[in-house]
């Protein structure tokens, strides 16, 4: 599993592409030859970026889903709605398709936020509501999600 560490901003030109800042392209270098998946996020709107590995993974999960169950089967569909392959280019700029940048409300900047292991990319100003908690106390979230993590490696 690939760890994808950082938080950059960018801007995002008429044709809805975006340059890959420095950093971030280092971390996906080996992704680099075999590509990227973009796709809707379930829970926000923004995109996410699976590298092509990642993006198998994910896949192996979804495919033992049984399809003859109808939720299954409605799930693979909203999951997989306006997935597209996509690549970065010799000047190294991510083309972000039309239909993605809607659902995003992507204008003219951009952050690229690191989720473990994909990408999350988000309009500035979404993001920026996003993280405020004004909705979400992040202390009680944390104690919610981590608070019972047993593990053998000290975190506190």
């Amino acid at each position: 599993m690939t760890t994808i560490v950082g938080t950059y901003e960018c801007k995002v030109d008429a044709k809805g592409r975006i340059l890959m800042p420095a950093p971030l392209k280092k971390q996906l270098a080996t992704s680099l030859q075999n590509g990227f998946v973009l796709k809707r996020s379930v829970f926000q709107p923004c995109l996410e970026l699976y590298p092509m590995e990642e993006w198998d993974l994910m896949m192996q999960k979804i495919n033992k889903l049984n399809r003859f169950v109808k939720k299954n089967n409605d799930f693979i569909r909203r999951f997989t709605a306006g997935v597209k392959m996509v690549e970065i280019d010799a000047l190294g700029r991510l083309l972000v398709p039309k239909d993605l940048v809607v659902f995003a409300n992507i204008s003219k900047d951009v952050v690229f936020s690191s989720a473990v292991n994909i990408v999350e990319i988000w309009d500035k100003e979404l993001y920026e509501k996003s993280i405020s908690g004004e909705d979400v106390d992040f202390a009680d979230l944390a104690e919610e999600v981590m608070g019972n993590t047993n593990d053998d490696h000290g975190i506190s």
